[in-house]
This record gives C-alpha cells, sequence and structure tokens, in this order.
C-alpha cells in the first residue's frame, strides 16, 4: 500500500522485492527436482539421461577393456578365479550404477532433504521473518521538509537499487543450484560408467563427490536463511534523536549489511561445501 511519500515508498518496495525473493527461497529449498516448476524440466532431463544411458553402457565396455589392458599384466591373470571374480564384480557394480544412476542420485538427495527438513525442525523457523521498515523510520523521514528531504532521496534511492539487486543475486544462486543438479542428472551416464576401469574410476568418483556437494548446498542455504531470520527479527538499532538523515543514513547502511552476509553466504555455499568434502 502506497504511504503517499516517495522515499518511504521506494524502501518498502525495495524490502518488498526482497521480501518475495526470500519467501521464493524458503519455498524452493523445500522442493525436488521433480516438481520443481511443474515438472516439466524434469521429464526433459529423465529423457536425456535415458538417451544418454547408452552412450554410458558403451563407453563401460570401453573402460572396462581400458582396464583390463593397463592392470593385467598379462591375458593368463584373467584365467586365476580370484582376479576374474573381481573384474566380474567391478563389471557388474559398473553396469548397476549406470542403470539404477537416476534412482541413485534420488536417494543422495532425499537425504539431503531430510538433512535441510532437520535443520528447519531444529530452529523452529518455519519460513523467514520480513522486514519491515520501522514506525520510527517513516515518522523520521515525514517529518523532513522538502528541501531537506533531497538528501533522503539520494540515500533510499541508492539503497533500494542496492537492495533489490542483492534480492536477484540471491535467488539466482538457489535457482543455480536446480540447473547443477539438472545437469549432473542428464549427464550421470558417462561419468558412472568410468567405474568399468580400475584407472578411471577415480573420474566416477569425483561425480558423486561433485553431485553431492551440489545437493548439500541446499543445507548451507537453509542455515543462511535461519540465520538471516534472526537477523531480521530485530531491525537495526537507530538513535532516534540524530537527524532523519542519519538515521535512514544508518538503517538503510546496516540493513544492506545484513543482506550482504546473507547473499555472500548464499553465494559462497558451493565453496563451503567443497572445502567440507575437501574437493
Amino acid at each position: 500500500m502506497s504511504s503517499g511519500n516517495w522515499i518511504v515508498d521506494n524502501l518498502n518496495n525495495a524490502l518488498n522485492t526482497w521480501n518475495s525473493k526470500l519467501a521464493e527461497i524458503w519455498s524452493l529449498i523445500t522442493q525436488s527436482p521433480e516438481t520443481f516448476k511443474g515438472g516439466a524440466i524434469w521429464e526433459v532431463i529423465v529423457n536425456i539421461h535415458g538417451a544418454i544411458k547408452a552412450i554410458g553402457l558403451g563407453l563401460l565396455v570401453l573402460f572396462f577393456v581400458v582396464g583390463l589392458m593397463k592392470t593385467l599384466g598379462s591375458i593368463a591373470e584373467i584365467k586365476r578365479p580370484e582376479v576374474a571374480v573381481k573384474v566380474f564384480i567391478r563389471f557388474v557394480l559398473a553396469k548397476a550404477a549406470i542403470t539404477y544412476g537416476l534412482e541413485l542420485m534420488m536417494a543422495l538427495f532425499r537425504i539431503v532433504q531430510g538433512l535441510m527438513s532437520t535443520i528447519l525442525g531444529a530452529s523452529g523457523i518455519g519460513s523467514g521473518t520480513p522486514s519491515v521498515l520501522p514506525s520510527s523510520i517513516i515518522d523520521a523521514i515525514e517529518s523532513v521538509r522538502f528541501l531537506d528531504s533531497i538528501p533522503l532521496w539520494a540515500v533510499t534511492l541508492i539503497g533500494g537499487l542496492l537492495i533489490t539487486v542483492l534480492s536477484f543475486i540471491m535467488i539466482m544462486a538457489v535457482y543455480g543450484r536446480f540447473f547443477k543438479i539438472y545437469l549432473y542428472t542428464a549427464i550421470a551416464p558417462v561419468p558412472l560408467s568410468a567405474f568399468a576401469g580400475e584407472p578411471s574410476q577415480n573420474v566416477g568418483k569425483a561425480f558423486i563427490k561433485s553431485y553431492c556437494a551440489a545437493c548439500l548446498e541446499g543445507a548451507i542455504i537453509v542455515l543462511a536463511c535461519v540465520i538471516f531470520s534472526k537477523f531480521a527479527s530485530t531491525p537495526p538499532a537507530v538513535d532516534s534523536s540524530a537527524a532523519a538523515v542519519t538515521q535512514v543514513w544508518v538503517y538503510v547502511g546496516e540493513l544492506i549489511f545484513n543482506m550482504l552476509v546473507m547473499v555472500g553466504v548464499v553465494k559462497m555455499a558451493d565453496r563451503v561445501v567443497r572445502e567440507m568434502m575437501g574437493l
């Protein structure tokens, strides 16, 4: 609702943009790839995964043969029972990884979803706390005369622009996680086929670790949202005896600082998880 004051309305519009994007994050982090955007994207990814599975099975044989050539000293070694059983088990497990790779990846994703649900349950926060312009700031702005309000226009214009930009940067990071999960799922049969050969198995291991890292980014984002909700529940302290420009400047400055921390953690979720997992 418009207050009739351009400065107040500008700040409120910026905060509304931030709150809407934060609420969108809370709804996105509880979704699975199957339900994201109605599931239309997931259907395409599953079809691509199924088509690439044939290529993965072809690469499976290639990696298996190359692995045998590099690890066995001679063809005669394959006749030894223990060597033959080991090679056979590796081939079967690699084929199972390709055949049931989609189910494996979704199982890992659901484990992380359970972790995020546990974090939300332990925090006692069901949704983000919206940022609201304090009444003291509104009163201070409305009490300023026209000429004295000119500096406030500059402060609120810059502050509102920064808040809006930070809102879109934050939501882009969350959408980026979903796109990474889609990319990993679509191309999964190719790196998973590397498990067929002992020399190339590190490729498959790196893929699984990277996929787990992409899933765990959601847990870091949830933690960032929980922490920011506590920040937002206590608005920045402002000296009511100071000039209106000073009050608004202090409030906007501290608010943007808190938002920068939030956006920084969300953007660094990938790096944090990779450092945790040693990637």
